[in-house]
């Protein structure tokens, strides 16, 4: 399940309009009937849409959530999370009004990053949670990280790993194996958002990459982690999971095999990068 699954299209007789709320979809998360989908998936999703929207609220007002909308979500991510057995998620608002409250009382007035702030003590915490819980429900035949951790500690790359390898498990067609493709590609985006520093990685005279430059991004994230001769080897196998990872965005897999092949070495590559964070 992804963020996407809460919203309905619409199309009206002028054409396109904006999505709406899927409130069926939010009630029968409430009540724990999520056909298909269990708990810590749809509180994933529910957690990163709940984020993502109050922070567009706070920011730059481009949120697609109603006054209404935004006290249902958070609601409905309640539930699921205490369902969970994380019952100690408790925002200290229920929807935008109250968040903005709560943000002019403590000194977010006229600050986007102190806001920003606000929401990721509230959030980022139960991303890690789920994070781990959903890696826990998943058995995947896609490689696994020798580390006792099953997570990256980055949450919107396990969120996206764990849609991986969820996805594949269930793939039986061509079609299917190409969606695989796709979400190799959004794990790339979401590693090249979260490793990457302009502030380290960006040289004088330099235009900063866009994310979707996973390739440009990742070379100089590894020549800045790994310098020296002493690294050479370790540079250079990183940097073929680069180009192995990077294939699946300009070949888009149909069989299992390919399919399969790519995802491990986009997985692989996320477990090389966290552990060079312990560097």
């Amino acid at each position: 399940m992804r963020t996407d699954d809460f919203w309905m299209d619409q199309i009206g007789p002028e054409g396109y309009r904006p999505p709406v709320l899927d409130m069926e979809l939010l009630a029968q998360v409430r009540t724990g009937v999520v056909v298909g989908h269990p708990d810590a998936e749809v509180a994933v999703a529910l957690a990163r849409l709940n984020h993502d929207e109050f922070e567009k609220f706070g920011t730059d007002s481009t949120q697609l959530l109603t006054e209404v909308g935004s006290r249902e979500t958070l609601r409905s991510l309640i539930s699921v999370a205490k369902r969970l057995g994380i019952s100690d998620f408790s925002p200290p608002f229920s929807d935008f009004s109250t968040f903005k409250t709560y943000w002019n009382r403590n000194d977010g007035y006229g600050s986007w990053q102190a806001r920003r702030d606000m929401l990721n003590i509230v959030f980022e915490p139960l991303h890690v949670r789920l994070a781990d819980l959903e890696a826990g429900n998943i058995s995947s035949s896609l490689v696994s990280s020798i580390s006792p951790h099953k997570t990256t500690g980055w949450p919107r790359v396990d969120e996206e790993i764990a849609e991986l390898r969820r996805h594949f498990e269930i793939a039986v067609s061509p079609q299917d194996y190409r969606n695989a493709g796709n979400d190799c590609v959004t794990v790339l985006e979401a590693l090249s958002a979260v490793v990457y520093d302009a502030a380290v990685h960006l040289r004088s005279g330099e235009s900063e990459p866009p994310v979707a430059s996973t390739k440009d991004r990742f070379d100089r994230y590894v020549e800045v982690s790994m310098p020296g001769p002493e690294n050479a080897s370790l540079r250079k196998l990183t940097r073929a999971s680069i180009e192995m990872a990077q294939g699946v965005k300009h070949r888009p897999s149909g069989t299992r095999m390919e399919a399969g092949i790519a995802a491990d070495a986009v997985i692989q590559l996320a477990n090389i990068f966290r552990r060079l964070q312990e560097i």
